[in-house]
């Protein structure tokens, strides 16, 4: 019945996407009205929506005008102008949903009229990209239409100073990566002045490949940490008995489902005696997991984590000497990021290379809380409906797919399965070699680097025997081993021999800065593109070749020449590359258009249909295939003894394989499985961290409103009496008899708060007195004191060392707060032992911890500001810059003159001793250390003679 109701009414998805197209046909109406205008005319509409914007009108009222003039723009800039399905996708990325479109269909372009739009506001639109190089080439690419229209675009990208940040966020239009953002909002929250904060809100943003950031990059918190002390030494041994533990399978158990690897009881005996040895436990210890040994237990933990779950090329690289961690969704390097809690350290260990310190964490957010900040959140991509639910469960956005500007011709034939991944491996090298030699351009994925490296040493060995007519010899001259008359033919005689290797282009890690171009010359005639995923790449791959990065090549091989690139010379180049793509493009089409080959299932469904969308764009034909065995990890894990019995049983003989959509089924189930625990494992991260996430708004607010402020002076009287009620309380209980109050205690305890000596065994002996009353007494006694120290310190300063402690003082107790937060939440699992559920749990305890953290923070800056004692210095010397002006009569520098420095730069040496107050000039001693020197120096006094006093 559902399949009916569909066929008569459409999907949900349908309906939505038809509402669209209504909205569309308006757009194009206004189409001639703006292709009238001249560019400045053009130009001129931007200001003319920001001043309807300013009268009050939404966004949603001068879309359809907005949208119209973005397209127009897009036209005369770049030569391209939106299909009708872009601009539905932008509405779609308008309203806060995710445009899902095949890849190919322009997702960069369908952002602009959004993006357009969005801008107009003057709060800010941030465009997010999976790397670098995309957010650089679409700033500069799409930046194009946006200064065109008047708006200022800006970039944010690894190794920027805080100038050009602030310089980018200010821009209407801000492109860089997930990562550059996040750590971003993290560091702002770590300055001690908002002037030095660089980001201005989160207002509006469209984020590219949606799926890969906001659920695969979700999986890991952003961190911001500090280095602890280095024990690099005992990572280093701990690694050398580990490696000779595992060396027996019996000592540890492996889930590899579950990634985590543990010592049996065997190797815990084992390794407790290998420690005992190296002398590592702790002498009185009753054994390796006694307490003082805890930190001994994990290092061995890690080691083994790092010895078994963690492989090289797979799930890192080691690269000019560091660990590299591999994105296993996009297969890049993970730049600058590294795993947490010593991991990262025992993986160093593990290769040999240099031990980086253990880092503390500063600050911390999750993905999915960074992107909820936003008011209004977007997003794009080929392949989200498969996380759809995931999508509007954590970020309220829904999925939309939105149909192709052409109709798909891509086939996707059924999966083989093999028994043995050597049988698989040979299959594949046959097919490649089949496509290769009829000249179909093949795209070939991989799941590592490994596996990736591994098949391109496959195909530089790999023969394969080659049929050749009498007219084509020539090309073959010396190559085939044997030559054999194969009989008359109607149309030639034919030829066989046999040739070696295959080549072919590798597209890993290891190549990122070569990617765009290796995709861009996968679709030439015959080209074999080996892939380690395929997400984000950001270049599509064009049958014939890719006209953009063959203009590129070019300019740049001219520029190594030292050759002047004229425009006549580059429009002739121009053509003659159209032409050869044209021609290569056709060859390409007539041998079945881009075939896509898969060596191995993904665990994630997502990956593999970006692969297969890799084909078939823009209405080419295309086709796909994944190739399988039960060897490989996906059905090992979950299916491969299963399967290799029943293969066994029906008697498939080496070398076959078996197909059938049943099995694709089965294979597509597993992956749903997968899918589903990676889902519930991001979910508790983020149940967890949602308990932490109010916890930091609080924080993070907090430090705003400090840094806001020039007079924190009632917060900190505030402060300082919750200080005195917190001590009384403590030692004189409300209902207590006056026998039973800890006089001896609190006095103690006021001395080191609040520096006072009071006499309150004698306050205490007095009849009738309360604790009301003495908590009254001690209040005006810390607020004498603290009118004593302000009237000695100054009114400025004591401003800003209250501001400065205020803020000093919550950073250092919120990074303990999350220190402490890390080792409840690495325990609080145990709770469920006990029938507990260990959310609610952890909610109290963190809660609890919080209250601790916030009653710390009012003692400390109170015993702070109430006992530390001040010295103020002069600033720290400035490098010795020699000031010259040379006196055109004598030659002579002026500027030695004595007579002509400074006081300062007059005492040198023993002479530069401190002078009494009394030898400044009368009135001089009352001048404040931040007003102007009465000198008339145009220094400050503390810089000039402030400070020789």
């Amino acid at each position: 019945m559902l399949g009916i109701a569909k066929k008569f009414f459409g999907s949900s998805n349908d309906r939505k996407v038809k509402s669209f197209m209504g909205r569309v046909q308006r757009i194009n109406a206004l189409e001639p009205k703006y292709a009238a205008l001249s560019d400045g005319e053009l130009r001129m509409m931007t200001d003319a929506f920001r001043d309807r914007l300013a009268a009050g009108e939404s966004l949603d009222k001068i879309l359809d005008d907005a949208f119209a003039v973005a397209r127009e723009a897009s036209k005369r800039v770049l030569g391209q102008r939106q299909y009708d399905v872009q601009l539905t996708g932008g509405m779609i990325l308008n309203e806060g949903g995710i445009a899902e479109m095949r890849t190919g269909e322009g997702k960069t372009l369908v952002a602009v009229a959004p993006v357009y739009l969005n801008a107009l506001s003057g709060k800010g639109v941030h465009v997010i990209t999976v790397n670098d190089y995309l957010a650089r080439r679409d700033a500069e690419w799409m930046g194009r239409i946006y200064r065109f229209l008047g708006l200022e675009v800006g970039v944010i990208v690894n190794g920027l100073s805080q100038g050009q940040r602030q310089a980018a966020y200010a821009a209407d239009i801000t492109y860089g990566t997930n990562n550059e953002f996040g750590f971003d909002y993290l560091r702002d929250n770590l300055v001690y002045d908002r002037r030095e904060m660089v980001q201005r809100g989160h207002h509006f943003a469209i984020v590219d490949e949606v799926d890969s950031i906001l659920i695969d990059e979700a999986r890991t918190p952003l961190i911001i940490s500090g280095p602890t002390e280095d024990r690099s030494e005992l990572y280093v041994i701990v690694d050398g008995l580990v490696k000779q533990l595992i060396q027996d399978k019996a000592t540890y158990d492996l889930d590899e489902k579950q990634r985590q690897a543990l010592l049996t009881e065997e190797g815990s005996e084992r390794i407790e005696e290998m420690l005992a040895e190296a002398k590592l436990m702790a002498e009185d210890s009753a054994g390796l997991y006694d307490p003082v040994n805890i930190s001994l237990v994990h290092h061995v933990n890690q080691a083994l984590r790092a010895n078994t779950l963690y492989q090289r090329d797979k799930d890192y690289i080691i690269r000019a000497g560091e660990i590299m961690l591999i994105d296993e969704f996009t297969g890049r390097m993970m730049q600058g990021r590294r795993l947490s809690e010593g991991l990262h350290q025992a993986i160093e260990a593990k290769e040999g290379v240099k031990i980086q310190p253990e880092n503390q964490t500063l600050a911390s957010v999750t993905i999915q809380n960074y992107f909820r900040l936003y008011e209004k959140l977007s997003g794009m991509t080929g392949t989200a409906a498969t996380e759809a639910q995931e999508f509007l469960d954590i970020y309220k956005m829904e999925v939309l797919e939105v149909p192709t500007n052409r109709p798909v011709q891509r086939i996707d034939d059924d999966d083989e399965v093999y028994r043995t991944a050597r049988e698989k491996n040979l299959a594949i090298c046959r097919h490649i070699a089949e496509c290769h030699l009829r000249g179909q351009p093949i795209l070939v994925g991989t799941v590592s680097i490994e596996k990736s490296e591994q098949l391109s040493e496959m195909l530089k060995t790999y023969e394969y025997k080659v049929e050749v007519s009498r007219t084509l010899k020539k090309e073959f001259e010396g190559k085939e081993k044997e030559a054999k008359k194969a009989g008359d033919q109607a149309y030639d005689i034919v030829w066989e021999t046999r040739l070696r290797g295959i080549p072919h282009n590798v597209l890993n890690a290891r190549q990122h800065e070569q990617e765009a171009y290796i995709v861009a010359e996968a679709g030439l005639p015959g080209a074999v593109t080996i892939a380690t995923n395929m997400a984000g790449r950001g270049t599509d791959i064009q049958l014939g070749g890719n006209l953009e990065m063959r203009m590129q090549r070019w300019r740049q091989d001219q520029r190594n020449q030292g050759l002047e690139i004229t425009p006549e010379a580059a429009a002739a180049k121009e053509a003659e590359f159209k032409a050869d793509i044209e021609a290569k493009k056709a060859e390409a089409l007539a041998a079945g258009g881009l075939f896509v080959l898969g060596t191995e299932r993904h665990e994630s469904r997502r990956i593999d249909n970006q692969l297969r969308g890799r084909t078939g764009r823009q209405g080419d034909p295309g086709r796909s295939k994944f190739y399988l065995s039960t060897e490989d990890d996906l059905m090992r894990i979950f299916a491969g003894d299963r399967l290799d019995a029943i293969m066994r049983t029906f008697g498939v003989a080496e070398g076959e394989a078996i197909s059938h959509s049943m099995l694709n089924k089965a294979v597509e189930t597993s992956q749903k499985r997968v899918e589903q625990r990676n889902y519930e494992i991001r979910k508790n991260l983020l149940k967890y961290d949602d308990v932490v996430n109010d916890q930091r708004k609080a924080i993070f607010e907090q430090r705003q409103e400090f840094m806001d402020s020039d007079d924190l002076s009632e917060l900190v009287a505030d402060f300082r009496r919750d200080v005195v009620s917190d001590l009384v309380e403590r030692h004189m209980p409300p209902n207590a008899y006056a026998e039973q109050w800890d006089i001896d205690g609190l006095k103690e305890k006021v001395q080191s708060t609040l520096g006072l000596d009071l006499p309150l065994h004698d306050w205490a002996a007095e009849e009738g007195v309360s604790n009301e009353e003495i908590e009254d007494r001690l209040n005006a006694a810390a607020d004498a004191r603290a009118a004593e120290r302000l009237e000695l310190i100054g009114t400025e300063q004591t401003r800003g060392l209250e501001k400065q402690f205020m803020l000093q003082m919550i950073d250092m107790q919120w990074r303990e707060h999350l220190v402490h937060l890390d080792h409840l939440r690495g325990v609080i699992g145990l709770r469920g032992y006990g029938q507990r559920d260990p959310l609610n749990e952890y909610k109290t305890e963190a809660f609890s911890l919080f209250e601790g953290l916030l009653h710390d923070l009012r003692h400390n800056v109170t015993r702070w500001l109430m006992t530390v004692e001040f010295r103020f210095q002069p600033p720290p010397e400035m490098p010795e810059f020699q000031e010259i002006h040379l006196n055109p009569g004598t030659g002579e520098n002026e500027m030695a003159n004595p007579a002509a420095q400074s006081p300062e730069q007059q005492l040198q040496g023993d002479d530069r001793a401190r002078l009494p107050v009394s030898a400044l000039p009368p009135g001089w001693e009352r001048t404040s250390r931040n007003a102007d020197c009465p000198c008339g120096s145009g220094r400050k006094f503390k810089h000039c003679h402030g400070a020789l006093v």
